[in-house]
């Protein structure tokens, strides 16, 4: 747990990243206790016996008990990334426990929302002005034609990031350690999803829902996340400007006034 105040329940994505990537949320933490959930074989969690545990909707079940156990009538929720197909399935199954959510530069695979590849490409050339474009959007583009190697996904980090500077290298050259492979091959396994329903079940979630999308983030567009905010009956979206994936790094000043505004 980080900061003081009223709780706020954060799922960390990766998959199956070590939570401490998240720190304190670019200092959220100075307006809300965030409880950060370590998933099943991450951080200080430990390794289930059963691997298939790791799977996405099986976690949904973590979520509901850490709920229980701090005694937690309704909580707000943040999911970041991959998270937020947790946060999502959690929201379908158990509706009134969620008072409001917030899903940051979010996955769509539990909502079954795809990104095209030639939106990625257009997203990915907002970036062509800075030294590292040429090598990156070469990799990327090695990537989406299916011939990818381990040192094209290397390549391409720096579109992940808004500024690909010192703090942003050292935020990607954790990501190994601090990801569970195993686990992550199996959270997106077959039986994982089930879009139809959780999309109609999300159609009748009333309460306020927060979507940030990054402004030349890769994996969460900003179409696509405001297709994913279309799904809810009272959301809002925000693009901050300038950032990637993680926008808490980019620029916390603006990302915390946005996540904390919606909270209160």
């Amino acid at each position: 747990m980080f900061g003081d105040g009223a709780p706020l329940i954060c799922l960390p994505g990766g998959p199956m990243r070590d939570s401490v990537y998240l720190g304190v949320l670019g200092g959220l933490s100075e307006h809300r206790q965030l409880v950060v959930l370590d998933l099943r074989g991450t951080g200080q969690s430990a390794s289930p016996k059963d691997p298939a545990s790791h799977r996405c909707d099986r976690l949904v079940d973590d979520v509901e008990a850490l709920r229980a156990h701090l005694g937690l009538d309704r909580m707000d929720l943040l999911a970041h990334s991959a998270g937020a197909n947790i946060a999502a399935q959690y929201v379908a199954q158990r509706p009134e426990r969620v008072n409001k959510l917030a899903l940051i530069t979010p996955s769509t695979r539990a909502v079954g929302i795809e990104v095209t590849d030639e939106s990625r490409r257009e997203t990915a050339q907002l970036r062509r002005d800075e030294a590292w474009f040429g090598g990156a959007f070469s990799a990327l583009e090695s990537i989406l034609a299916g011939q990818d190697t381990d040192s094209d996904w290397s390549a391409i980090a720096p579109f992940s990031h808004g500024r690909w500077d010192h703090v942003a290298q050292a935020h990607e050259a954790a990501d190994d350690r601090q990801r569970n492979n195993e686990a992550a091959a199996v959270f997106g396994a077959e039986g994982a999803f089930d879009p139809v329903a959780t999309r109609a079940a999300l159609a009748e979630f009333g309460r306020p829902v927060l979507l940030v999308a990054g402004q030349v983030d890769l994996n969460a567009i900003p179409s696509v996340v405001a297709e994913y905010a279309e799904m809810f009956p009272n959301a809002k979206l925000v693009v901050q400007r300038k950032a990637g994936h993680y926008p808490w790094l980019d620029d916390a000043a603006e990302f915390v006034e946005t996540v904390a505004g919606f909270l209160t």
